[in-house]
């Protein structure tokens, strides 16, 4: 099977198909949902195209908690049927569409009181449990601990913050590499896919939309894409999208900040990860690899969309939250990383941003657009087979119904078996296990592509200055399979340099944009460029998050933009 490579040439070849006729589809935005939409339409069979007007995950989608979950809170409110769907999505993750990317994670729930708050929390998760079914991508029933129990499992916990535990089982992702495997696995199907692409303006046929013109961000060109559905999947731009046609739409879409924090994996002593009650939400302390991520907030956000920005109260909210809890607390100087993201909520006129939907709703405001907002990360399956659905409608021609439930991402045929063998595959290509198993936790199959990289130019074997984790093969496959086309895309999506690292890819920096300056052909100021770029946005970050509010924030991380 075609692996649905995002090569420079391929991102020429995928412009010239798109120019080239009328599509069926053509899906605004390169987040998960949009992407998902690719695949969808693609796999039912329509000739489709993907816009993404910066890289793919750019925006919410490399932003999130990293969690593929049901939501224990959305059980609290009652919304069961988000609850079953999320916790269906997530056994079709684990089991078979993407297992080499999505993996189960324990958390642990204090409890602080002693009678009541067991039973009733117990009571809930049993209910969870039971929503999630036995059937493939099951995980772990609940279990109960006492506090010594509990303590046992997470050391850095206070003894007198808890009265004893429950501990259960969700999953967890890398968001951004997930979303680059969907838009993937739908250009491996035939969809025709191209990231720095920015629909500036929509076409019509009298009243009807009959495709999108695009601004090509590389080249600095114009060109038109005609289909006879599109679909906005933009997510917090949805309403941006819809005032292009003069259009309010038919709901609207708030956008809410949530921020997380990045620590070392030393600084909490725990083999579990752990979920905590806020006065607001809940808190989670998320294991990452060699890290910690805690998070997250959940404030109205009406700024800057492109550029989210931490400030120095959102930092010291979740420091506080968490050192409630904590024997030995975390200071500043502990977080690696801190990223700001932004959720695409259903809006009504007043409500609280922790109030509003993540249901999703679909709507086709004008002939020839459908517009899909709302839902979460886990749900994105769903929420692209709706969207699909009524961009089929306006077809007015049949088309299969979705089979994405039943369609792998590229990486994820086979993926058990290598992993059987991943000693063998040490072996075999001098590569140590240990880097074998992370490598497989990146790519599943795909694996070999990187190796081969490794085989061919022996430089490539060692790792990122700066950041061991991660291989230079990483950064050349990076250009020549998956559509980095600038030294942010690798150090904050491809890789996660910039969030788990306390000087944020600085000394990687160099290096990096030296490899890809090669391979992408950049001149001597195009390098430079690439990493005074780079210098110049973890310098506005770090200023944004001493600021004492998001306006201030807001304007100290522009200032560098």
């Amino acid at each position: 099977m075609d692996t649905g490579t995002m090569s420079p040439a391929a991102r020429d070849a995928a412009i010239a198909a798109l120019t080239g006729a009328e599509l069926d589809v053509v899906v605004i935005g390169g987040g998960v949902v949009g992407a998902g939409c690719a695949l969808d339409a693609t796999t039912r069979g329509l000739s489709t195209g993907l816009l993404e007007m910066r890289d793919w995950a750019a925006g919410t989608s490399s932003r999130s908690s990293k969690l593929i979950h049901g939501g224990l809170r959305y059980l609290e409110m009652l919304d069961f049927r988000l609850v079953r769907e999320a916790l269906h999505e997530r056994g079709l993750l684990l089991s078979h569409l993407a297992p080499h990317l999505v993996r189960p994670v324990p958390f642990l729930y204090p409890l602080t009181h002693a009678v009541w708050e067991r039973g009733y929390v117990g009571s809930g998760l049993v209910l969870y449990d039971a929503m999630a079914g036995r059937g493939p991508g099951a995980l772990p029933h609940h279990r109960q601990l006492t506090r010594r129990g509990a303590l046992r499992a997470c050391p850095a916990l206070r003894p007198d913050a808890l009265t004893g535990a429950l501990q259960y089982w969700d999953a967890q992702v890398d968001d951004a590499r997930h979303t680059l495997f969907v838009a993937r696995t739908a250009a491996a199907y035939g969809a025709h896919a191209v990231s720095r692409a920015q629909v500036v303006g929509f076409l019509r046929e009298g009243g009807r939309i009959s495709g999108v013109r695009v601004h090509d961000l590389e080249r600095d060109r114009e060109f038109e894409v005609r289909a006879r559905q599109v679909i906005n999947a933009t997510g917090v731009w949805t309403d941006d999208v819809q005032a292009m046609i003069g259009e309010r739409g038919q709901f609207r879409v708030r956008a809410s900040k949530g921020i997380h924090l990045v620590v070392p994996r030393d600084r909490i002593r725990s083999t579990t990860g752990v979920i905590l009650r806020t006065a607001t939400s809940v808190l989670f302390l998320i294991p990452w690899g060699r890290h910690w991520i805690i998070g997250t907030t959940d404030t109205d956000w009406t700024l800057d969309k492109t550029h989210p920005a931490a400030t120095r109260g959102d930092v010291d909210y979740l420091l506080h939250e968490v050192n409630q809890v904590l024997a030995t607390p975390l200071r500043r100087d502990d977080v690696e990383g801190i990223y700001a993201g932004l959720r695409p909520l259903l809006a009504g006129e007043s409500e609280p941003t922790s109030k509003l939907s993540r249901e999703h709703v679909v709507s086709a405001p004008v002939p020839g657009l459908v517009a899909v907002a709302g839902g979460k990360y886990t749900t994105y399956r769903v929420m692209a087979a709706d969207a699909v659905d009524a961009a089929v409608h306006g077809l007015n021609n049949p088309a299969p119904p979705s089979c994405t439930d039943r369609v792998p991402l590229v990486g994820a045929d086979g993926y058990t078996a290598l992993w059987n063998r991943r000693e063998t595959l040490a072996a075999d290509s001098g590569v140590h296990v240990a880097r074998i198993e992370h490598l497989l936790g990146r790519y599943g199959t795909l694996i070999d592509e990187v190796l081969a990289l490794v085989r061919a130019d022996a430089r490539l074997a060692g790792p990122i200055p700066g950041a061991d984790d991660y291989l230079m093969a990483e950064v050349a496959y990076a250009v020549d399979a998956e559509s980095a086309r600038h030294v942010e895309d690798v150090l904050t999506r491809r890789t996660r340099i910039s969030i788990e690292t306390f000087d944020r890819g600085l000394e990687a920096l160099e290096p990096v944009a030296t490899l890809m300056g090669e391979r992408l052909g950049w001149t001597a100021e195009q390098v430079q460029g690439e990493i005074d770029g780079y210098r110049a946005r973890v310098a506005a970050e770090r200023a944004s998050q001493d600021e004492p509010d998001d306006e201030a924030a807001n304007r100290a991380r522009l200032a560098f933009v």
